[in-house]
Order: structure tokens, then sequence, then C-alpha cells
């Protein structure tokens, strides 16, 4: 998947919440949402179109990928460029002078539990 750029994003973002969607329909919500023009939002759906991640076929606009797999690529994206996918230093560098409420570090602790080989 080809990287989506942080204006994508939030287009895609009221995409998911409401696809599929007629794209006069689309223009609006992001008029309202964005503050963007009718041209600003076909020109995002034009690119997004042509980077295969959301489809338009009778003005029926709709995605052709998840949030979770766009989130995904992003995650491994930043873990990547911030500590070499080196996950105990990101988290070392994510936490460091934050603290955790027990719940949050019980469901860290789940979550490692599950991904442990």
């Amino acid at each position: 998947m080809e990287k989506i750029f942080e204006s994508e994003y939030r287009f895609l973002s009221i995409l998911w919440e409401h696809e599929p969607i007629a794209s006069p329909a689309l223009v609006a919500l992001c008029n309202q949402s964005l503050g963007w023009k009718k041209s600003t939002t076909y020109t995002v759906i034009k690119k997004l179109t042509d980077k295969k991640i959301v489809k338009s076929e009778n003005t029926i606009v709709s995605s052709l990928v998840t949030k979770d797999e766009v989130d995904h690529q992003e995650s491994e994206e930043l873990l990547q460029r911030t500590s070499n996918g080196h996950i105990p230093t990101f988290l070392a560098a994510f936490l460091k002078d934050r603290k955790l409420t027990k719940a949050e570090a019980d469901h860290i602790r789940q979550i490692i539990d599950t991904a442990e080989e």
C-alpha cells in the first residue's frame, strides 16, 4: 500500500464512517468537517483511487482498505523510523515521562502475553 498522508487519512476517516457514500454527500461532509472545497475533495478521491485505496463507481465512493490495515501500516512505519523496528526501544521512548494507569498497564501486559511466541 502506498503512503497515506495526513490529509488523506482525515478524508478516509470520514469515508470509513459513512461508506459507501455518493460523492456529492462526501463533498458536503468534507466541507463541513475539513473545510475543503469541492475540488479538493475530488482531487483526494482521484489520488486515492490512483493509489488503489478507494474506488469511485457511478458517483459512489468506498474504501478498498480498512482503517485497521492503514493504522497497522502507519504503526510499522513509525516503529521502523523511530526505533529501527525494535519494539522495546520504541516503548521505552514512548513511555518516557508518562505514567500508566493500572488498567492501561494490565492491557499492555495482556497484549504482550498474546503476542509472545
